[in-house]
């Protein structure tokens, strides 16, 4: 091996000796040319350039359809029930034929680009050799004809973008392909609608639009000239940002008009005194009738099919949503009305100079978060001369109060049973607020939360029946803090059942709960139940909602109540077709998983029905007329910033969120603010129209009769069968419970809109909160004790920091329902067999 190494220098030399006659030769004819030698080496630089040439051909784009922009299928949307939804395209782009383009615009286009389009194929050779000529020289120029632009234009991973010689000839090699297939018409046809003109506006037709607000076939002489000067640079001559420049340019395409035979010398003299007359407006595409849905549709389709080898754009997928377009428009139209009467509202409350300005020192706090403020102190002022400055701008100070308290809302429907979304609508106005606050936005979720509590403890053993004593709480967290949640009323020191706490959003009585149940548990079921993707604080005040959620995960979440203990992963597609029909993929929905005991479930139902049907959430009854079987739950946080409502139904899940993007702002009431009469409007409205729709069945029910197990079934009959044969004369029938009914007024109190707002306490839980809550109706008969010591429900629970049980009597009264009205005689006679309290 070292001989053989120790021999490549000797060989070297030894060929180069050799070879130096030769390339002495060489250089001495370079010297000396004549010309033989001259012919020879052209015709020898002419071979290689040609053998270049055929080397490069197979490097080139294959020419399919050069009109591919024209037969290109983006992804169609589609609505279970068959409806377009929305359509991914890559551009905004509408192709026009030729025919329905003005002549002015082709007449322009082939004065300034290419005036010897009709004679060449597809490279103009004088062009090109007199570009190179002044390139050589110093002066850059374009020798491009219009086939070589479409080439360029159609192809440019292809041909590339650097400016050599390679790109120039794989440029001018597709051009002629372009050329031997198609006809003049048809290759300018394909240019005029490719062509990009800046704002997003690809070919004639939306430039037309974007620049003049009219069609392609309606531009004049102007109009045609100016936008065939933006092609030798859109940014440069863009007539926008920079009129004297596209008004320059927009001349010069006069000027070629009138050298190549297509304007008049007196046309042009009369018209290249006119001014720019834009009409400017970006072109965007229709949203649809669910913008929302079809936005986050587009990453998870964009995803499938770069897995799946599938073009988003261009392959003509057809996809079947879950969404039904009848419940989509209802959803929109509560939205919409809800909205639009709570930004009254706010206007009242914000909306002008003056009142803005009364919340003084948040308005402060708005002014120094704007660009303006910065620039201020970028220019060397101090704090108090830049909040002057600002402040006295009233056309910004009027734009931060409007974009400030602008009131939004959302909703979400889905199907329990499946998962399947059927309805979606992310703010009140996709245009002004595309932000989807169903799923993006994290808001506290309020006394929407406790449902998760009261599961835990049905779970755990507890019954509806079971009570804590209505006392003040206090709970010592870790670090020292106490926390005290309050009500709005003041403590009655009555026992209070959890069905009635419930109904009725009694946030003290939820605190005592969860700390029997343990926030650890409370957390971990709600994360089953289907708050998956936002993290939980395990703390007291969690009970009564302090971590924020998007909307999309508490209706999934109630979903698995709806649907008795089984969660259902949301889906937003049901099957995926190609331009053809024929079936690519099909999403089953998922068997659900059992994260809640059934019979836990059904007693979570059954109680969350008395929300509706006398607690906080009475007005789907009583304002709205939401018949069949429901059940829900309202929320408010602290201060009013967040409102919500959800409402469950074998068939359907609906929850709608009420507030503003900023969290420090609200509709300054205490009666709007609440849930109550902000969000659950918008349920109420919503499933209105879908019962009237029949789109709803109101006869279905929840399947909540608790099934006996096999001992319990077989003792009750033993039992019987016992009493059958030995009949005891001393047995005493148990006394039925007292019903105390209401004498001085029609409406039960709960019905009542005095629900308040809650558990805006932070996560830490240091201050006091003050919490969403009814107050019981005052018929509630006094208590009467059974035991000396009645104590609340012992049942599973976990050890949390400061953890404290209520004390109490089993239960108490049934409260009355709208239809529970009777003769006062009656109502005296009954209360006064049984002691009960008949005052209001």
């Amino acid at each position: 091996m070292k001989r053989l190494i120790s021999l490549i220098p000797e060989t070297l030399e030894k060929g180069l000796t050799r070879a130096n006659p030769l390339v002495a030769r060489a250089l001495w004819h370079v010297r000396h040319p004549t010309r033989r030698g001259v012919t020879k080496a052209c015709a020898g630089l002419a071979l290689l350039f040609v053998l270049y040439v055929l080397i490069l051909i197979p490097f080139t784009p294959g020419i399919g359809d050069i009109r591919k922009a024209k037969i290109e299928q983006p992804a169609q949307i589609l609505s279970a029930d068959g409806k377009l939804l929305a359509e991914f395209k890559p551009s905004n782009r509408e192709w026009v034929k030729l025919k329905d383009i003005s002549p002015n615009v082709v007449n322009a286009l082939i004065a300034t680009e290419d005036h010897r389009f009709y004679q060449h194929f597809g490279l103009d050779w004088r062009r090109t050799a007199s570009a190179a000529l002044h390139t050589f020289s110093g002066d850059r120029q374009g020798g491009s004809t219009i086939t070589q632009q479409l080439a360029r234009n159609l192809y440019p991973d292809e041909i590339g973008r650097a400016p050599t010689l390679t790109r120039k000839l794989k440029e001018a090699i597709t051009a002629f392909k372009i050329e031997a297939l198609y006809t003049k018409d048809e290759i300018l046809e394909t240019y005029l609608n490719t062509v990009p003109f800046l704002y997003n506006a690809y070919g004639i037709e939306m430039a037309a639009r974007t620049y003049f607000d009219k069609s392609a076939s309606e531009l004049n002489v102007l109009e045609s000239a100016t936008l065939a000067g933006m092609l030798k640079g859109n940014s440069y001559y863009n007539p926008v940002l920079n009129p004297g420049r596209a008004l320059q340019r927009r001349n010069i395409v006069l000027a070629q008009m009138v050298k190549y035979g297509k304007l008049t010398p007196a046309a042009y003299e009369t018209l290249k005194r006119r001014p720019l007359r834009i009409d400017f407006e970006r072109q965007t595409e229709p949203p649809g009738p669910a913008p929302h849905f079809a936005q986050q549709l587009r990453k998870w389709l964009a995803a499938w099919a770069d897995r799946n080898d599938y073009n988003l754009y261009s392959d003509g997928l057809v996809v079947r949503t879950t969404i039904d377009s009848r419940l989509q428009t209802m959803a929109t139209q509560a939205v919409i009305l809800q909205g639009n009467q709570l930004q009254g509202i706010a206007n009242a409350a914000w909306g002008s100079r003056a009142a803005c300005a009364s919340g003084k020192d948040l308005l402060q706090t708005f002014l120094r978060e704007t660009p303006d403020f910065r620039a201020a102190k970028d220019a060397g002022l101090t704090d108090d001369d830049a909040l002057k400055r600002v402040s006295s701008d009233r056309s910004l100070v009027q734009s931060v109060c409007e974009s400030k308290t602008r009131v939004q809302a959302d909703f979400l429907a889905m199907d329990p049973r499946n998962g399947q979304i059927k309805a979606w609508v992310g703010s009140r106005d996709f245009s002004q607020d595309p932000f989807d606050h169903v799923q993006q936005a994290r808001r506290q979720p309020g006394s929407t939360f406790k449902p998760f509590v009261y599961a835990a403890a049905f779970e755990a053993g507890a019954k509806p029946t079971d009570t804590f004593v209505d006392q003040p709480v206090e709970i010592q967290l870790t670090g020292g803090e106490i926390w005290r949640p309050g009500d709005e009323d003041e403590p009655s020191e009555r026992p209070i059942s959890l069905r009635d706490g419930l109904a009725f959003s009694r946030n003290r009585i939820t605190a005592q709960l969860m700390q029997t149940v343990g926030p650890n548990k409370v957390a971990r079921l709600a994360r089953a139940m289907g708050v998956r993707d936002s993290t939980l604080e395990a703390v007291p005040s969690l009970a009564l909602g302090t971590s924020p959620v998007t909307l999309k995960e508490m209706v999934s979440a109630y979903g698995t109540i709806a649907n008795l203990g089984g969660y259902v992963e949301p889906v937003m597609v049901t099957r995926i077709e190609d331009r053809k029909g024929e079936v690519l993929a099909e999403f089953a929905p998922a068997p659900p998983q059992q994260e809640l005991s059934a019979d836990a479930a059904r007693t979570l139902v059954d109680v969350m029905r008395d929300v509706v049907n006398r607690g906080t959430g009475s007005a789907i009854r009583g304002r709205f007329g939401v018949r069949g079987d429901v059940a829900g739950k309202t929320g408010t946080t602290q201060g009013n910033a967040d409102g919500w409502f959800i409402l469950i139904h074998p068939q359907l899940v609906a929850g709608a969120w009420v507030g503003f993007n900023d969290s420090r702002v609200t509709l300054r009431s205490d009666y709007w603010g609440q849930g109550a009469h902000s969000a659950l409007p918008i349920v109420g409205d919503f499933f209105q129209r879908a019962q009237r729709s029949k789109l709803v069945d109101t006869r279905v029910k929840f399947a909540t009769e608790q099934q006996p197990g096999w001992f319990a079934e077989r003792s009750a009959r033993l039992r019987e069968w016992f009493e059958h044969l030995l009949p005891s004369p001393s047995t005493v029938k148990p006394e039925a419970p007292v019903t105390v009914r209401n004498t001085t007024r029609r409406a039960p109190v709960a019905t009542a809109s005095s629900e308040r707002a809650s558990e805006g306490a932070s996560s830490d839980a240091a201050a006091s909160a003050s919490v969403e809550s009814q107050a019981l109706p005052p018929l509630l008969p006094a208590p009467v004790a059974t035991s000396a010591s009645a104590s609340a429900p012992a049942f599973a629970s976990e050890p949390v920091h400061g953890e404290a049980r209520g004390t109490g009597t089993p239960a108490s009264a049934p409260t009355p329902t709208p239809d529970d009205v009777v003769p006062p005689d009656a109502v005296n006679a009954e209360a006064q067999k049984s002691g009960g309290n008949t005052s209001p």
